[in-house]
């Protein structure tokens, strides 16, 4: 516990002094983010905010985490980073380089689009497959893997993704893995269009995910008091929580300057690592399907643009909100940026509130 107070505190000033130093460093090079003029009109006054802050918020973690563990084994406390930490720090900078590539070709060509969509796809789903591969390596002491072949919800099910076999279960696992990356991650980067909104709403999960690896920590199926019909398999909930605190401290930090009117952005850089962080907990803490209820404001999102551009086309240019994603909707609307951000905060905490809750309760009816 003291680990994690350490590393959320450590990420919270790291993102709180180090982001006003990188906006002066992007404004000194004229890294300025470019604005569709078929959005908003109100959004043209943000043309030229420094973006690509996700480094912050990525370099945040980084720091943070691998200090926390250094000081940790200074005081003979921890043994060091586990396989399920790197693992996903793995995924988080993965993802944070593909983005960081999309928002680098925007900013020098001074254009709303940066990688084609293949080259997008190609860079995810590379990275989604290493970490997918990886995943089903290193055991523990007790045999377990950071992940497993079994679908979950709230632990592993009984459908396990390997009943043809192992190697047929590994590539359904890899296949599987890498949806759930690319939904995660591209449905963080379509909430990343108006001040703070991805940010705050990325907080409220990231602080859900740190408490569910605490609990499944002090629930483990590793400690002999803990009934067996009750305890959970993942592998390092711990250090998962530690990296969940380290995230929630980093993007408050972040938040402080993004937050409307934003002196930086975070780009695909921050959206796509979010995103990818986030699809890693749901994957290793054995939650995968309890994140689409978890991150039911991202969900709620990409759903919109999948509603508007398949209505698009099915009914020859008709369409079913002003603007997708669902955000710009509201903003076409008439509300005010502030007051669509704040109200998406409160659908994204009733979201992580309900998924907490159906997360304590399944324990509560196992005991």
């Amino acid at each position: 516990m003291i680990a994690l107070l350490i590393g959320s505190a450590m990420g919270l000033v790291l993102a709180l002094v180090g982001t006003p130093l990188f906006i002066r460093l992007l404004v000194n090079r004229g890294y300025g983010q470019f604005i569709r003029d078929d959005g908003p009109t109100a959004h043209h006054t943000k043309r030229g905010t420094p973006t690509m802050g996700g480094a912050v918020i990525v370099g945040s973690v980084l720091i943070a985490y691998f200090v926390t563990h250094l000081l940790m084994i200074w005081a003979g406390v921890s043994t060091g980073p586990s396989a399920s930490g790197l693992l996903l720090l793995l995924l988080m900078v993965g993802m944070g380089i593909v983005g960081f590539f999309d928002d680098y070709i925007k900013i020098s060509k001074q254009r709303s689009l940066g990688l084609s969509a293949p080259a997008k796809i190609a860079g995810q789903t590379l990275v989604g497959i290493i970490f997918a591969v990886l995943a089903l390596g290193f055991p523990n002491e007790n045999g377990r893997t950071p992940a497993s072949t079994a679908i979950s919800f709230l632990r592993d099910t009984s459908i396990d993704l390997a009943f043809a076999g192992t190697i047929v279960g590994a590539i359904l696992f890899i296949i599987w893995s890498n949806l759930i990356i690319t939904a995660a991650s591209n449905g963080v980067n379509l909430a990343d269009g108006l001040d703070g909104l991805a940010a705050g709403a990325s907080v409220l999960v990231f602080g859900a995910y740190m408490l569910m690896g605490i609990w499944q920590s002090n629930q483990s199926c590793a400690l002999d008091e803990v009934a067996r019909s009750v305890c959970y398999t993942v592998r390092d909930p711990l250090d998962l929580a530690l990296i969940a605190g380290t995230m929630c401290g980093a993007l408050v930090g972040f938040l402080w300057w993004n937050t409307s009117p934003a002196k930086i952005f975070m780009g695909d850089t921050g959206s796509l690592a979010i995103g990818g962080a986030i699809a890693g907990f749901a994957i290793l803490s054995r939650t995968q399907l309890l994140l689409v209820i978890l991150a039911g404001l991202f969900v709620m999102i990409t759903l919109s643009v999948i509603i508007q551009v398949g209505y698009f086309k099915l009914s020859g240019g008709k369409r079913v909100f002003k603007m997708a994603p669902l955000q710009h909707h509201f903003e076409l609307k008439g509300w005010q940026e502030v007051t669509v951000v704040v109200r998406f905060w409160i659908l994204a905490g009733l979201f992580v509130a309900t998924a907490l809750g159906i997360f304590y309760a399944e324990w509560v009816v196992l005991i």
